[in-house]
């Protein structure tokens, strides 16, 4: 089925039959595998002959859909691509083409982007990308705006596997973003890895809602999916209002998606009882950051499909670990074993820790960035006698099941007490009322830090703050329950959906 020598984005395409199913999106037409090899092959001559080759980096600035998923594929096998967030501002867009050496921009045909005049300020080309009329999903031409003439490729042709495929950057909550290039092999070695654990098959669709200016979008939905020689239908991104209709036209045997996506869907299901009835998932992923036990429990109980939740992160080309699809073993509450890299635990002086014992999770292997870019201090912290160090706290049980415990930097210290959000949030998901809870921390004079939360409640379900701490206070050590309950319509995320602990104090203006 698949390719285990496939060292290329572009040559993890050929497992696909030519004339099955390969990229769709609603209403549209489907691109086959043959249509697609032809498509990126053709789009690597047409980038070359503007200039563009193997090195050059090129950023993407396009809406979720088709094209962008096509656009990663074909742009990373004639260039290194660099999706950025459509959502930013030109600040913002001015520090990270000038962060990448972006040498060309692509955007979509009508786009007004603010991306397009910083990349004019900083004398990178802006490439227009039309879609010709009734074209099948993911089907583009590249016309550059008129400028002085392109010179030749400087590396024509196509990729190889130790080019940089992919560039993109860490979140920088809590300091400046770090650059983590991820080479063809990465890219393909965790394909590999994705597609071995889901058991994903020709005959498989995945309905995409991540955004794929994100790893998790661009991995496992996408890359995988294409590796197996499967189906990807790319949405114009997460809507819960549409999502059951996406549900009932594409037909998909699995999605993957972060929790509060998850939580979106739960909260309109009982109003799309006939769509929830007619699904066939074979399973449902979560990635990205922890799934509340209670959730995972009611996607199960409500698509009657089981549920994996992944552990991931882009220095990892996404997928770590696991939790194994039936008959494998799942326990909730963790985040599962090994699935691709090595995984094991250790502490600050680089020592591995044994079974039950908390600390630092590493991992090891061809999955791996092979280091931050132009960031040597990033990468001795990074790295320790080869393991990469994640940033997680956990521990790993005698099955290799790993618990994570928090971010290192997430982790709450309130006068020397050591407290994990994430155990808190699982408390306040056991209220009926609750359907959503992100507990952090707020800065204090004489602690250090203290303990706050912010819930949102169910549609319909009425209780105070009052009444939730003392829910919390029930089950919990004292000093671990918050001070502050926060009820709120909404809890502020990031752009690719997850709740963000650090700096949600300062966003929301207390302490």
């Amino acid at each position: 089925m698949s390719m285990p020598d496939a060292a290329t984005v572009r040559s993890l395409l050929d497992v696909g039959e030519d004339d099955a199913p390969a990229v769709g999106a609603p209403g549209r037409p489907y691109l086959d595998y043959a249509g697609l090899r032809r498509h990126v092959d053709r789009t690597v001559q047409a980038l070359n002959a503007l200039g563009l080759g193997r090195g050059d980096r090129v950023a993407i600035v396009l809406d979720n859909g088709p094209e962008m998923a096509s656009a990663f594929l074909a742009i990373a096998n004639a260039a290194t691509t660099a999706p950025l967030n459509p959502a930013y501002r030109k600040k913002e867009y001015d520090f990270y083409l000038g962060d990448l050496g972006a040498k060309a921009l692509v955007v979509a045909e009508r786009s007004e982007s603010e991306a397009i005049d910083s990349a004019r300020s900083l004398g990178a080309a802006v490439i227009r990308l039309r879609v010709p009329d009734a074209a099948p999903a993911g089907v583009f031409e590249l016309v550059a705006e008129a400028g002085p003439e392109p010179g030749s490729a400087a590396r024509p042709g196509p990729a190889e596997p130790d080019d940089v495929a992919l560039v993109l950057h860490t979140s920088g909550t809590t300091s400046r973003p770090k650059l983590v290039p991820l080479l063809h092999r990465n890219l393909c070695a965790s394909a590999h890895n994705i597609r071995t654990t889901l058991c994903l098959t020709p005959a498989d669709r995945c309905l995409n809602v991540m955004p794929l200016f994100h790893i998790h979008g661009l991995m496992a939905p996408v890359l995988s999916s294409l590796s197996t020689g499967a189906c990807v239908v790319c949405t114009p991104g997460f809507n819960a209002l549409k999502f059951f209709s996406w549900l009932d036209e594409a037909e998909p045997t699995w999605y993957s998606a972060v929790p509060t996506m998850h939580q979106a869907v739960l909260a309109r299901a009982q109003r799309n009882r006939e769509s929830v009835e007619q699904a066939r998932l074979r399973f449902i992923r979560s990635s990205s950051s922890s799934l509340p036990p209670q959730v995972l429990a009611e996607l199960e109980r409500t698509f009657g499909s089981p549920v994996v939740e992944a552990y991931a992160m882009t220095e990892a080309s996404h997928q770590m670990t696991c939790n194994q699809l039936p008959p494998g073993v799942r326990k909730p509450g963790t985040v599962g074993c090994a699935a691709g890299p090595e995984v094991a635990v250790m502490d600050e002086a680089g020592n591995l820790l044994g079974v039950g014992e908390t600390g630092e999770i590493v991992i090891r292997g061809p999955n791996v960035t092979p280091g931050y870019e132009n960031n040597p201090d990033a990468n001795a912290k990074a790295f320790t006698n080869g393991w990469f160090r994640t940033g997680d706290e956990g521990v790993m049980d005698e099955d290799g099941y790993v618990t994570l415990t928090g971010r290192l930097k997430e982790i709450i210290n309130r006068g020397g007490e050591k407290i994990s959000p994430k155990e808190v949030d699982e408390v306040f998901m056991d209220h009926p009322a609750v359907q959503q809870v992100c507990t952090f921390a707020v800065p204090h004079d004489k602690l250090g830090e203290e303990v706050a939360a912010a819930v949102v409640l169910r549609e319909g379900a009425a209780t105070t703050s009052a009444e939730l701490r003392d829910f919390v206070a029930g089950r919990l050590a004292d000093f671990k329950v918050p001070r502050t309950v926060l009820l709120m319509d909404e809890i502020p995320k990031g752009p690719t959906g997850k709740l963000r602990r650090i700096g949600l104090a300062e966003q929301l203006g207390i302490g």
